[in-house]
């Protein structure tokens, strides 16, 4: 049952055998991981059908080290025109991408156990609270617009002291042509409730221009 279909030949019954395993364990796994894993439909769709096109690459190109070159550096290409996503997309990808190696040299029955086991051990992971730190929960993440002539070192320490528990620069970027600064903290307030007080206190600082108090997180800290 775990012993490889292939032979010295990959015959056309074995692989569409192979085929219809990846494809029906791939689409059970992504279901699996919707209920955990926050993206569209069509990112689930994607995951669904890439343990089968690495399964079809990797039996095609077994023992071609020139197609192997040739089908990495396509990978690669890929890799670099696609958006980052979160740290749940990149792991739904990778477990997907390495049942498939299982299923393209054979190991149909090795690919589909890997492969809805590792989804059932992300769903159960995340429902268990491990590495969650309630300090870290109310993590914030502050983003001030300011114009290019305010001097911004030190310009909001005293409301930061009055409002913060702790507060820690995140970097500076300049956005509108230049024309004005984007300063990003990483916050703790002292009293949630305060939070429209804080903001007001900042408007009459930074121009009335944007500010923002957002749920932290790496995604979010990215854009």
């Amino acid at each position: 049952m775990f012993d490889s279909i292939y032979g010295t030949v990959v015959t056309p019954d074995r692989f569409f055998l192979m085929a219809a395993a990846a494809l029906v364990s791939g689409f059970v796994y992504s279901w699996i991981m919707s209920f955990r894993v926050r993206s569209t439909k069509r990112f689930f769709i994607v995951s669904a059908m890439i343990p089968f096109v690495v399964s079809a690459v990797i039996t095609f190109v077994n023992g071609n080290i020139g197609a192997g070159v040739a089908v990495g550096g396509a990978f690669g290409l890929i890799r670099f025109r696609s958006v980052p996503g979160s740290a749940d997309e990149i792991a739904t990808i990778l477990m997907a991408m390495g049942s498939g190696i299982a299923f393209g040299m054979g190991y149909v029955a090795y690919g589909a156990v890997i492969l809805i086991a590792m989804a059932l051990l992300f769903l159960l992971l995340s429902q268990v609270r491990i590495f969650e730190h309630e300090s870290m929960a109310a993590d914030r993440l502050l983003r001030i617009t300011i114009p290019e002539t305010l001097e911004y070192s030190g310009a909001f320490d005293d409301a930061f002291a009055r409002y913060l528990r702790r507060v820690e620069s995140n970097g500076v970027k300049t956005t509108g042509m230049g024309s004005m600064f984007r300063l990003s903290y990483r916050i703790q307030m002292k009293d949630p409730a305060e939070e429209k007080a804080f903001i007001d206190e900042l408007r009459t600082r930074n121009g009335n221009l944007e500010i923002s108090i957002l749920p932290y997180t790496e995604q979010a800290h990215q854009l």
